[in-house]
């Protein structure tokens, strides 16, 4: 039982990271209906900006965090400018070949330009753990799930308080009813690109911190099981992304804890079949019936 408890809370810290990627999923799946397959890229590479900024620069860790997250905002605008904003207009399946392509195309440039080694992530932070009763704790855990909760609350008054955030939930609403409202559309969808790269980046910053190791493959499986997370929270709602990524981290360390570490995807996906099963929506969403 002890063992199980210990996994418990350690599902918390890593569901922190899970719910961080999956809040850039459900943003723009929010505002423009399209699964951004190149976020976990963009998580690896918030992971090596900021191996860069500390490693190389010799800055501290915070700053290093606040640099990479406004390098990968704007490495996830340009992605939208000159990928997905071309095609807006197209099919969806166009849109989502694209991104898997974009994802393809910045995992392979980043294994041509720094080779596909593990590189060790500079520990800015020294390491202490805490025992409390028979529970053991970090401050890097801890440090993780503050970090992940302040940047959660941060984004949902950004959505609900601010002048952006409106304009944002009215054009996930209706694209053309916003821009006839004067609401730019396009600096909108931006600036939705904007936040979730930044939040991808600071999770790719925590992980690397946390495990010592980033490489250019790091964001396949954590993106596929932060879509995962989305989805199963409620693709398109932002408390639902939290809720999933919790959910699954959750899951992913009882299944460790229980003996079967090798199944941990597995029941992964399992439970999101079986959710989708019983709620399609996703545990916070709503059947919305679509016109034809």
């Amino acid at each position: 039982m002890e063992v199980v408890i210990q996994q418990l809370v350690n599902g918390l810290f890593l569901g922190s990271i899970y719910a961080l990627l999956a809040l850039g999923y459900t943003m723009v799946y929010g505002i423009i209906k399209l699964i951004n397959f190149a976020h976990g890229e963009i998580y690896m590479l918030g992971g090596f900006m900021g191996y860069f900024f500390i490693n190389k620069l010799s800055l501290g860790f915070f700053p290093a965090l606040i640099l990479s997250m406004v390098g990968a905002a704007v490495i996830g605008v340009v992605i939208e400018f000159l990928a997905y904003r071309p095609l807006r207009k197209s099919t969806r399946i166009a849109a989502l070949i694209t991104a898997i392509g974009v994802s393809f195309l910045l995992q392979n440039g980043m294994i041509y330009w720094l080779g596909p080694e593990k590189k060790s992530f500079p520990q800015a932070i020294e390491f202490k753990n805490y025992q409390l009763g028979f529970i053991q704790i970090s401050n890097i855990q801890v440090l993780i799930l503050v970090i992940s909760l302040v940047l959660m609350v941060a984004l949902q008054l950004i959505v609900k308080k601010t002048k952006m955030g409106k304009a944002m939930r009215a054009v996930s609403v209706d694209a053309d009813a916003a821009q006839l409202m004067g609401i730019n559309v396009n600096r909108t969808i931006s600036f939705t690109f904007a936040l979730g790269s930044a939040l991808a980046a600071a999770a790719g910053m925590l992980i690397g911190l946390y495990y010592n190791s980033i490489d250019p493959m790091m964001g396949v499986v954590p993106g596929l099981k932060s879509f995962v997370a989305a989805v199963l929270g409620g693709i398109g709602i932002i408390p639902g992304a939290a809720l999933g990524g919790f959910v699954i981290g959750l899951l992913e360390t009882i299944t460790i804890a229980l003996g079967f570490s090798d199944y941990k995807d597995a029941v992964v996906y399992a439970l999101l079949i079986i959710i989708l099963l019983i709620r399609p929506a996703g545990i916070l969403g709503k059947n919305i019936k679509e016109k034809v």
